[in-house]
């Protein structure tokens, strides 16, 4: 009965010790536990030698991961001398020539990182002159749309109007009354300490009205609608609609973006007040079964722990969020290139843009008009 076991044969000669093989060098045979610790010690055993001859001439059958192994053990480059069967020359050649070489770890150095960062800010300079761009063009659509009203796109308005707002009053609605039941909890524990339980009604009008229900509402449309905008403008860009508005001589800026912006700009300060509203009726249901503080108390409280200002600055910045969202969605769904990975792209960095900008811009707003309301 013949020997398949792959074996490794060291010969001495006058020129220098030769590696002999036999056996199979397959699959199924390098695969037994007890027969490849030993060929790979032997193996790394032989590189280390450097002999002066290969012979495969005894290798009985041999597969791609044979040929790999043997491939990886020469360095991945072909021995000096070397004796094989013709019938396996051209599997070591197959593997010689799609095995692809590790690619070195790429030095990290000053000069890389300046670079890097260069090209970061160049980067973020390129997305500003467009948006500038996007937003001075938005401003003369306006002008048009004033001097014309009758043939604005009213229609397109109404219609995001209606899938921007009404269809986001649920979920506004619901995480809005789930954060203030949250908020009234977690406070009444630490007033109750101190005996302070009608102050509830303070820090939970002025927290939700001037800055957590404009957030929080913004947070939510950035992520529902300022997607579907980036998202529907971009499959308008792979369909090449764009390209077809483009040569029919219709202004992508008047019929795409400014609908959306002024849907955007009136759903929001509405949006806002329905998640405050929301966020206060949780708050107020909160502190009646935790502190024992009646709605007809926290009703006769809230408008003199806030003032309407405080109202006001959170409709006025609802507005220019909602704005910065429509914006944010229309420049990223204009940069879409015609593949569905840009796509994806896009509407992620949509996303991430509009939250990181209403939350600065919210600083900014509290910084400005931190003596408006208090």
């Amino acid at each position: 009965m013949p020997e398949f076991t792959p074996r490794i044969h060291r010969d001495s000669t006058s020129a220098g010790a030769d590696v002999r093989l036999s056996g199979r060098w397959t699959a199924a045979a390098l695969a037994v536990p007890a027969t490849w610790p030993q060929i790979a010690a032997e193996l790394a055993a032989c590189a280390r030698s450097a002999p002066a001859a290969w012979n495969l001439q005894d290798i009985q059958r041999l597969d791609h991961t044979g040929a790999q192994v043997l491939w990886n053990a020469w360095g991945r480059q072909w021995p000096a001398q070397l004796r094989l069967q013709d019938k396996h020359r051209p599997l070591l050649e197959r593997v010689a020539r799609y095995c692809a070489t590790p690619p070195a770890t790429p030095h990290v150095s000053m000069w890389r990182i300046f670079l890097a960062l260069g090209a970061l800010i160049w980067q973020l300079i390129e997305h500003l002159q467009g948006f500038v761009r996007l937003l001075g063009q938005l401003l003369l659509d306006v002008l048009q749309l004033l001097r014309a009203p009758r043939r604005g796109p009213w229609r397109d308005v109404s219609g995001h109007l209606y899938r921007i707002g009404a269809t986001a009053l649920p979920i506004t609605a619901l995480v809005g009354f789930l954060i203030g039941v949250v908020l009234a909890y977690l406070m009444s524990q630490q007033l109750r300490q101190f005996g302070a339980d009608v102050y509830i009604v303070n820090i939970l009008g002025i927290s939700l009205i001037r800055e957590l229900g404009p957030v929080l509402a913004a947070i939510l449309i950035a992520g529902r609608s300022g997607s579907a905008i980036t998202a529907q403008i971009g499959v308008m860009r792979v369909t090449e609609e764009l390209d077809a508005m483009r040569v029919m001589g219709i202004a992508k800026g008047y019929r795409l973006v400014m609908p959306r912006t002024l849907a955007m700009a009136l759903a929001m300060p509405l949006i806002s007040v329905w998640t405050t509203l929301a966020a206060l009726l949780g708050g107020m249901l909160a502190a009646d079964l935790t502190m024992g503080i009646t709605p007809s108390y926290f009703f006769a409280a809230l408008p003199q722990a806030v003032k309407v200002s405080n109202l006001a600055l959170a409709v006025g910045k609802s507005a220019v969020f909602g704005v910065l969202i429509a914006l944010i969605g229309c420049h990223y769904g204009l940069r879409v290139k015609p593949n569905t990975e840009s796509l994806g792209q896009g509407t992620t960095a949509s996303v991430v843009t509009s939250i990181t900008m209403v939350i600065l811009v919210d600083a900014l707003f509290a910084v400005v008009f931190k003596d408006i309301g208090l």
